[in-house]
């Protein structure tokens, strides 16, 4: 298989201007000679005189599984981690007795002395780490397994570190937590979109219990849709993809939910400026085999304004304020249905709610997503492993807007119903194989608009709606050639049907390891990608109005291909460096044309132009997650270019025949943050970020015409030169943070005090402009002349305090 993926490499190169055209049969013969070699190299390779140990680690307080668990025969130079599932499976020589040792970040580390003749299945449960000493030792093993791992261009988020790190309003956010990472520009106030490696905000696949979330964001881009207190684990991916990902070419954010304690009920929660949160779990029956998650969280700002607005409505001259609120929902439910079977069930809900009333129109906006899925783990044997899942997702939008005697409405919607399985094969120490397939069906309704008169004198309607089935087949295998050098290879073959038309995508995927030494190791991977979906409106916009558009027979599917390279350097087991240096060639990028209407518009496709795109950079880090000072540091040099474009009318225009670089290309990014544990019951932290301006495109001049007949009738029509000529000031901003920790009998509880924006940078959210002109005195009236216009800067935060009491029981 890996001769397999090198010639594909090499294909994809020499080619990489071109679709693969190939007919489906063609395809399928491609993916089963992977498969058929994979297999024959597997059992060319199988181990006699092993035995098996193979079972799941789960934390002993709560029977949550743990992900990433190291399992390790030291003395024998064998070792494995547990899968996103919990699972694991190890091949020990029989014959012999061997020293087996568990261990995960921050718990306490247990061995156990085995003497193997037969496969035996081993269930552990970790205790959280009480002892100093003992923490120290599994932490510096966690950095060793990443030196160690094919893994590269990945981000694992720990909530308990989200907890203390200030934030905006003193909410909690994971999301916003790993726009810190080096490669993902923190951005500013305001903006929805994440933006990974000079890829789209619609480049993400983000995945909630492995159903697609399509827009993360509540308050216009203030807050993510996870509540952190629900969330287990959170990783992204930024490059080095596994075979089993597709569909987006920038990143993979996976977010895994709780599964709730198995062991006893208990509750977390908070109460904040703007927001509360409760989160209840607990068990279901006696066996404590089956266990509850629930999670909710609302805002309040609504009852607020609504207070502001009643006790004004006798004032005709007070204005009126928006009601705003937002609320989600987490739920999950596990069964155990035996020592072979699980089988969860889990769901989320969430809303975005904004109104404004005057006494001539109602305006209501609304956006949310609704998530459910249903996952199935079976063990067929020790070393084999599926889960199967059906997911359904709905992201839609809808702004109703009504004026006097006239009101229409606007929205747009796309659904999801998807099925997938995958395989989890151990099949020896020298190989671990991943096999499965998906299948999506995808409907969209975009830009949808209707509009009438009460007296149904006027009435009209646009929009269009699609159906479409994107289907993937995927296998890699991790191969470990000896004590230094180890790969990961994998194929995946992807496509979409829309409407009669088909495309079929071939996306190799390898990455690679080689340990110069115990703690220097040098990462390399390569990855294609193909994207079938296209966003036409930003989420970078202030208004989350995302449309949605499959690809057609005029649009095709959008195409990366990134290689990166680097190095991880573990010092004193205490600090993690990394440095990797990337480049990402872009295919089929969307952008709209000049003056593009995509509202109301019933073929969308007369507004789009097609081009290239580039991306590349190196990213430097070095992070500390033990001790009484714990943090990182992040840095990025990267540059982003799109070029090329061509319209899909020949009525349209894009009057851009230059390279330019889109608004969120940004040449610098630094990222500082850091805890101390001042004592048992006070950490202090601070976050320091630094960035180049994001681009804006804004016009050079401005010219005024006068209409010939209509002699007093003037117009000035702004001069747009090349696309994103000016780069905002550059972004800074440091925040404080405080947690004041308490021990009631009860269980835990603290005070978070946080401070944004400590010395008052006023950081730009948008511009405007204005005349600014001198005024001349004349008679009992002042006259101002225009003599310029001058762009006008608005920022949102100035310093700004927040406290969030938590509690946990």
């Amino acid at each position: 298989m890996p001769t397999n993926c090198l010639a594909l490499l090499s294909f994809s190169y020499h080619n990489k201007r071109k679709y693969f055209n190939i007919k489906p049969k063609q395809a399928m013969r491609i993916f089963i000679t992977g498969l058929l070699m994979s297999l024959s190299l597997l059992l060319a390779k199988a181990q006699d005189n092993t035995a098996t140990i193979s079972g799941s680690i789960t934390d002993a307080t709560t029977g949550e599984t743990l992900i990433a668990a190291t399992i390790a025969a030291p003395e024998r130079g064998l070792g494995t981690v547990t899968n996103e599932y919990g699972f694991y499976s190890l091949q020990i020589p029989t014959g012999d007795s061997v020293r087996i040792a568990f261990s995960y970040v921050g718990y306490q580390t247990i061995s156990r002395q085995l003497y193997l003749t037969a496969d035996q299945e081993l269930n552990i449960e970790l205790n959280p780490s009480g002892v100093e000493l003992g923490a120290v030792e599994v932490k510096a093993n966690s950095y060793r397994d990443r030196v160690n791992s094919t893994e590269m261009s990945v981000e694992v988020i720990n909530t308990d570190q989200v907890k203390v790190i200030p934030l905006v309003l003193g909410e909690s956010d994971i999301l916003k937590v790993i726009q810190l990472k080096p490669g993902i520009p923190s951005g500013s106030e305001g903006t929805t979109g994440i933006f990974v490696r000079g890829g789209g905000s619609d480049q993400n696949l983000i995945v909630l219990d492995e159903a697609v979330v399509y827009n993360p964001n509540h308050l216009f881009g203030f807050f993510s849709t996870f509540n952190t207190d629900a969330v287990k684990d959170l990783k992204i991916y930024k490059g080095g993809f596994p075979a089993q990902y597709g569909g987006r070419l920038s990143s993979v954010i996976d977010v895994k939910l709780k599964e709730g304690n198995y062991k006893k009920f208990s509750g977390s929660g908070g109460v904040g400026l703007i927001a509360s949160r409760l989160t209840l779990e607990g068990p279901l029956n006696k066996n404590q085999d089956h266990s509850f998650i629930v999670s909710g969280r609302r805002t309040y700002i609504d009852l607020f304004t609504r207070a502001v607005n009643n006790a004004n409505a006798d004032n005709p001259d007070a204005t009126q304020i928006p009601d705003y609120f937002f609320y989600d929902l987490n739920t999950k439910i596990n069964f155990k249905l035996g020592e072979k079977d699980r089988l969860f069930l889990s769901g989320y809900f969430g809303r975005d709610q904004f109104d404004f009333e005057s006494d001539f129109f109602n305006f209501q906006f609304d956006w949310g997503n609704a998530t459910g899925t249903a996952r199935w783990n079976h063990i067929f044997n020790p070393q084999l492993f599926v889960n199967t899942t059906l997911t359904y997702s709905d992201y839609q939008y809808n702004i109703v807007n009504e004026i006097t005697d006239f009101s229409f409405n606007l929205g747009s919607n796309i659904r999801d119903l998807n099925f997938k399985t995958d395989f989890y094969n151990a099949f020896n120490n020298q190989h671990t194989l991943r096999y499965g397939g998906n299948a999506t069906w995808h409907t969209f309704n975009i830009g949808r608009l209707s509009a009438g008169s009460d007296d149904g004198l006027v009435n009209f309607s646009a929009g269009q709606e699609f159906d479409g089935l994107e289907f993937g087949a995927y296998i890699s295998d991790e191969i470990k050639w000896n004590d230094r050098f180890t790969l990961n290879a994998g194929l995946r073959l992807s496509g979409f049907n829309n409407d009669g038309q088909t495309y079929l995508g071939i996306e190799p995927r390898l990455s690679s390891v080689y340990k110069i030494s115990p703690g220097l190791s040098a990462k390399a991977s390569y990855a294609r990608m193909y994207q079938y979906l296209h966003l036409v409106a930003t989420s970078g916009a202030t208004l989350p109005t995302d449309i949605w558009y499959p690809s057609t027979e005029r649009i095709k599917p959008q195409r990366s291909d990134q290689v990166a390279a680097g190095l991880s350097y573990l010092f004193r087991d205490k600090y993690l460096f990394n440095v990797e240096g990337f480049y990402k060639d872009l295919d089929n990028q969307l952008e709209l044309v000049d003056g593009a209407e995509i509202f109301a518009n019933d073929n969308l496709e007369e507004e789009f132009a097609i081009g290239q795109g580039e991306a590349y950079g190196l990213e430097f880090s070095v992070e500390k997650q033990e001790g009484r000072l714990q943090g990182w540091i992040g840095y990025t040099l990267s540059r982003t270019i799109r070029s090329d474009f061509q319209t899909i009318s020949a009525d349209a225009q894009f009057l851009q025949d230059l390279p330019f670089s889109p608004i969120y290309d940004r040449r610098h990014d630094l990222s500082i943050v850091a805890s101390y544990e001042i004592s048992k019951r006070l950490t202090a932290s601070a976050t320091f970020v630094y960035g180049s301006g994001d681009l804006r495109w804004l016009p050079e001049g401005r010219f005024s015409f006068q209409d010939v007949e209509l002699a007093d009738f003037q117009s000035v029509v702004p001069d747009f030169g090349e696309r994103n000529n000016y780069r905002l000031p550059d972004y800074h901003r440091l925040d404080l943070g405080l947690v004041w920790k308490f021990f009631p009998k009860w269980g835990e509880s603290d005070l978070t005090f946080s401070v944004v924006n400590v010395y008052d940078r006023r950081n730009t959210f948008f511009l405007f402009f204005e005349p600014v002109g001198e005024t001349v005195i004349g008679g009992d009236n002042g006259i101002a002349i225009p003599e310029r216009i001058a762009a006008q800067q608005v920022s949102l935060f100035p310093i700004l305090p927040a406290f969030t009491y938590n509690f946990k029981f």
